[in-house]
């Protein structure tokens, strides 16, 4: 997992509606870019929603939630319809940004071991540079805890 001082890598993915976005249209703020395992599962939709409900006050700082999986375009659609969900959720079959950023690691559960997201968040400031990173966040503080850690700078 990439740490704090380090270049953000630079990706290309699409969004829920198929278009590219780029870290690079961020410059000059703040993206809180979090990475998890997948649409629709219990854990991940109670983070997307925790970040959802407080989009208003991730806005009013001017920074930018990105959500990422390796879940479709049209996976992501859906959860976002479903949920009302606000930010942006990107598409990363290909694992580009996921493995860029160190989070496709080996997981054990009930004693089997496989490869898959590590639930983890970032946080990369207006030069592209990250600030904070996060790894095995809680879903249900992990929004939370960034709001706080960016509105207490």
């Amino acid at each position: 997992m990439l740490e704090v001082g380090t270049k953000a890598p630079e990706f290309t993915l699409p969004d829920k509606d198929g278009n590219p976005v780029s870290l690079t249209d961020f410059a000059g703020k703040k993206v809180v870019l979090y990475f998890y395992p997948k649409d629709n599962t219990p854990g991940c939709t109670r983070q997307a929603c925790a970040f959802a409900e407080a989009y208003g006050e991730f806005k009013k700082i001017n920074a930018v939630v990105i959500g990422v999986s390796k879940d479709s375009v049209a996976s992501h659609q859906k959860f976002a319809e479903k949920h009302g969900l606000p930010f942006i959720l990107l598409s990363d079959p290909e694992l580009t940004a996921i493995q860029a950023y160190g989070v496709w690691q080996e997981k054990k559960l009930y004693g089997k071991v496989s490869m898959g997201v590590v639930r983890s968040t970032f946080v990369i400031n207006e030069n592209g540079m990250i600030e904070k990173a996060m790894p095995k966040v809680k879903p249900d503080t992990n929004a939370a805890e960034i709001l706080e850690y960016l509105t207490a700078k």
